[in-house]
């Protein structure tokens, strides 16, 4: 922590929006380094993630939260229940648009739950590097005709355009005050929790469209080696038996491919030797395993 904190502010900012705007992508790159896995495949995100941005004497909590949509399971209730609880308290929310799409069903009731809360709120639209600039401002204007905002802005979390700009503006907006946490925090994850999100990260990134959206990782072991190298156990939990085969691939190559990328992503960010033991595990109502629910953040929700 800094010695001299007179000058210092520090402040909570909720980062929500509907499935795939970019939220974690943008987290990361604000953060500076990963603390939020992402893939192409709607709702990655399943639980609150905390990041830490630092910018100048301003620290920035960055709380990283599910997609809100429509819940229609219990998973789904949890995950949505764990995007509204990461807005709360916060000193700021940040609705971040897919610059591309703008305002559309899966944005519209999220805008209404919005309208009634106290906190400053900011529009940012992501993905102006895709997004058509006269669309731009049509967006704009219908979403702040729909909620006013205090602010917008307009960046690209991929290649990194107004993201300067956008940390700045956030770390002005904090209050004064002490920092949270450590200079050398980035995140509130555990390391056992990492090492399931990457995981299930290059489950998403290997399969596609191939793997349902039912499947989750669960870290039965993580331990120390006496030589400073990290052991870790997983099971990756998937719903129907024929699901098995996609994940294990040909001859297990497919979960050797997963395993590999993992261990290797791991290894980096860990600064250590990874063992990571990988095996399938058909369980069809793991999404009714409250200690599944615990293993990956989430409240049991009735």
């Amino acid at each position: 922590m800094k010695s001299d904190t007179s000058n210092q502010s520090c402040g909570v900012i909720a980062i929500v929006g509907a499935p795939n705007a970019g939220k974690s992508t943008l987290v990361n790159a604000l953060v500076g380094q990963k603390v939020a896995i992402t893939s192409p495949k709607a709702q990655t995100t399943r639980t609150r993630v905390m990041g830490v941005a630092i910018e100048g004497d301003a620290q920035m909590v960055l709380v990283d939260t599910p997609g809100i949509f429509a819940p229609k399971r219990r998973l789904d209730r949890a995950m949505v229940q764990a995007a509204w609880g990461g807005a709360q308290g916060a000193d700021l929310i940040a609705v971040i648009v897919d610059g591309k799409a703008g305002l559309g069903p899966k944005l519209e009731p999220i805008m209404e739950s919005l309208a009634g809360r106290s906190e400053r709120k900011w529009l940012v639209l992501n993905k102006v590097d895709i997004a058509a600039k006269d669309k731009l401002l049509t967006h704009t204007q219908r979403l702040n005709d729909k909620l006013v905002f205090d602010e917008t802005l307009f960046v690209s979390a991929a290649t990194g355009d107004g993201l300067p700009e956008l940390k700045s503006a956030f770390a002005a907006a904090m209050p004064k005050g002490p920092w949270h946490f450590p200079e050398d925090q980035v995140s509130d994850a555990t390391d056992r929790m990492l090492a399931a999100e990457i995981t299930r990260e290059q489950l998403y990134h290997q399969l596609h469209a191939e793997l349902p959206y039912a499947a989750a990782v669960h870290t039965e072991k993580y331990s120390e080696r006496d030589d400073g190298s990290v052991e870790i156990h997983q099971q990756i939990l998937i719903g129907r038996p024929t699901q098995r085969a996609i994940v294990l691939g040909k001859g297990g190559q497919r979960l050797k491919e997963i395993g590999s990328k993992a261990r290797a992503e791991l290894a980096a960010l860990l600064g250590v030797k990874v063992h990571l033991y990988l095996h399938v595990k058909v369980k069809e109502d793991w999404e009714e395993d409250r200690g599944i629910y615990r293993d990956i953040g989430l409240d049991w929700v009735d």
